[in-house]
């Protein structure tokens, strides 16, 4: 399954249908290594985490539910109108 690109700081998700630019369903898969602290009670808390591997696999349209209709666009500069 081909993964669908991630928006970056200069990028942002919308729905090429609608265009809802905050709303999403977002399904991804996730690899990490946790620091856990387990407590004497047996809770346990993660402590610290990093993420190995994180892909998004499929991005959804959350107001119109759109599928396959989002894309990756530029975000707006600061100030412009």
């Amino acid at each position: 399954m081909p993964s669908v690109p991630a928006p970056g700081p200069d990028t942002r998700w919308r729905c090429r249908l609608c265009g809802n630019l905050t709303r999403f369903d977002v399904t991804r898969s996730t690899r990490a290594n946790e620091y856990v602290h387990v407590d004497l009670a047996g809770h346990a808390v993660v402590e610290e985490r990093t993420f190995l591997q994180d892909v998004v696999e499929h991005v959804s349209c959350r107001w119109c539910h759109a599928v396959d209709q989002v894309e990756v666009v530029a975000r707006p500069a600061a100030g412009s109108a």
